[in-house]
């Protein structure tokens, strides 16, 4: 156990050390502001006609202004790690659509309280590029809010950086 901690702690500071200057070389600027979006439907607009897929699509404002979509490509319930019965982990793809016409690209993990919990709802998308300026974005942001399975929508805040080269 003690070797495999080693290991562990010894990728992470090699991790930190090698994403460093990447970071560096990038104008980071903070974001914090606010989203609200809507479920779509499997089928309709940018959500894949898979049954079960789950997808959103909304707006952002505050440091980043303009649209939202999120596509989830992978989920389970917490559950299965003897967590919280309620909790569903997720994992998927988040495409900003900034005002200026440009998109940014990143990949969504969090966590939502289904029916019949609280409805809480948390994640983190971290930048992987995107269109224009936004080809070689980085960083990452915090979202927190509520989700609604009975309006279909998901609210809350934003907080985090935005790096471009």
């Amino acid at each position: 156990m003690r070797h495999a901690f080693q290991i562990i702690a010894a990728s992470a500071l090699l991790l930190t050390v090698s994403a460093a200057p990447a970071l560096s070389d990038q104008n980071c600027k903070p974001v914090i502001g606010h989203f609200e979006a809507f479920v779509v439907p499997p089928g309709q607009g940018h959500c894949p006609p898979d049954p079960a897929a789950f997808c959103t699509s909304g707006r952002v404002w505050g440091g980043m202004q303009g649209s939202y979509q999120f596509i989830m490509t992978g989920s389970y319930l917490s559950a299965l790690i003897n967590g919280v019965p309620t909790i569903l982990f997720f994992t998927g793809t988040s495409t900003i659509f900034m005002k200026n016409g440009e998109q940014v690209v990143g990949t969504d993990t969090g966590s939502l309280d289904l029916p019949p919990g609280q409805g809480g709802f948390a994640s983190l998308i971290t930048f992987s590029g995107g269109t224009g300026s936004m080809s070689g974005a980085a960083g990452q942001i915090r979202l927190r809010g509520e989700f609604s399975a009975a309006e279909g929508t998901t609210s809350g805040d934003y907080i985090g950086s935005l790096c471009l080269p």
